[in-house]
């Protein structure tokens, strides 16, 4: 008998929610928080801007993919541990299956056409970038302190090394929120808290759920390469290459700050280093992986399936990309449990001023480098990425229509 319980007809929600921006959500994590602001908190009002902001900070702060675990967050909000794992579903499938389609050889992207749409959905990422700045600084960083705080933020995410300046920025952020206790009184009567900052973030997670995912993190994290290492002392077996794989991904995905491209060079290093991928083999997977939505861990997908010797591709492929997003739901699993109590300290209120405007900073830093740098390169970039950000902002056009309309024209403009 199918469940009709209120909790599985919001958890089929969250799925089909997530599932239509798994398939429309080009442009990186930092365009993926755009789309969730757009879809969460602007349209269907799932939770207010605070509270967004609360889960953006939490996630940039943990290892892992920073918008796969705000998406599992939202729905854990949303509809409890049924929502957060429908939100990972629909948001991680669809270019999961494509990048494994791609490693069976299904050819991707390729020609002027091809390139010419994956211009257009870099210049899309632009605009989905610049309207999510745009929008949440109005709530974040209303006034002049806050502004100097996501500035610093900025600068700190943009000129530190890209595997710690997000978290620095988010450290540096709470840090300044505290100095901030001297404005505290003007600002409070200009900006009002909002309700999520008085009642506080509810996601129905017990705390013993939280510590039993902390112990299982570190209990993975330090004995899966240990059980590795001795089991590759054996003969070359499938079990042997599951736990192999397993272990490899599983300590990249627990070892990244800031997710999206910052994880490249550890999944290169664990594959490519141990001779299991040639580079082409690796390169040309993460060319494919530009061009599709969703999150970029789904490229462990098709590392997974290309890795050889292999005893079944799609096999390793699950046991990839499975891998590689589990640590990061881990940590966010520990964590929220004891948000609440965290948040209530005094300290901890101030603190989230910062945190919030730094929010923005890094925000600000991902968008001049890489999503502004890496896609626009003449004034006809410019043109359509203004045109695209007017689309947004003040027609509100719904994403997908930009998305389409901004890749069509490209590949147009490519084939003249």
């Amino acid at each position: 008998m199918i469940d009709r319980t209120p909790q599985a007809r919001s958890a089929l929600e969250v799925f089909r929610a997530f599932l239509r921006l798994g398939c429309l959500s080009f442009g990186g994590p930092i365009a993926h928080l755009g789309y969730f602001h757009t879809e969460f908190v602007e349209r269907r009002r799932w939770c207010d801007e605070a509270t967004f902001a609360e889960i953006v900070a939490i996630a940039q702060s943990m290892p892992g993919p920073a918008s796969s675990q705000v998406g599992f967050a939202l729905g854990l909000f949303r509809a409890g541990w049924l929502g957060g794992l429908a939100a990972w579903c629909g948001f991680t499938m669809p270019s999961a299956l494509l990048m494994l389609a791609f490693a069976l050889g299904l050819h991707l992207f390729t020609g002027r056409l091809g390139l010419g749409i994956v211009h257009g959905l870099q210049l899309v990422a632009v605009a989905i970038v610049a309207q999510a700045i745009v929008s949440m600084r109005k709530s974040l960083a209303p006034d002049a302190p806050r502004m100097a705080v996501a500035l610093v933020a900025a600068a700190i995410a943009f000129f530190a090394p890209p595997s710690s300046g997000t978290l620095l920025a988010i450290v540096a952020g709470a840090l300044l929120g505290w100095l901030l206790t001297c404005f505290q009184q003007s600002v409070d009567d200009r900006h009002p808290p909002s309700p999520s900052e008085g009642e506080g973030l509810s996601f129905g997670l017990p705390k013993l759920a939280g510590l039993l995912a902390a112990a299982t993190f570190l209990a993975l994290l330090l004995v899966l390469p240990l059980t590795a290492k001795l089991i590759s002392a054996q003969p070359q077996s499938a079990s042997s290459q599951c736990l192999a794989v397993f272990s490899a991904f599983y300590r990249t995905g627990a070892l990244v700050f800031g997710g999206g491209h910052v994880v490249l060079p550890l999944l290169e290093n664990a594959v490519v280093a141990r001779g299991w991928i040639d580079q082409p083999t690796f390169l040309s997977g993460y060319g494919a992986a530009q061009a599709l939505p969703g999150p970029l861990f789904t490229f462990s997908a098709y590392l997974g399936a290309v890795i050889r010797p292999t005893f079944s591709p799609v096999a390793l492929s699950s046991i990839a990309l499975i891998a590689i997003f589990l640590p990061g739901l881990l940590v966010i699993v520990a964590v929220l449990p004891f948000w609440n109590e965290l948040r209530r300290h005094p300290l901890i209120q101030v603190s989230l001023r910062g945190v919030n405007a730094a929010v923005i900073g890094v925000l600000v830093a991902a968008f001049i480098r890489p999503v502004y740098s890496s896609a626009v390169h003449s004034v006809l970039d410019i043109a359509v990425a203004s045109a695209a950000f007017a689309l947004l902002v003040r027609w509100k056009v719904p994403p997908w229509i930009v998305v389409v309309s901004v890749a069509t024209f490209s590949a147009l403009v490519s084939a003249i």
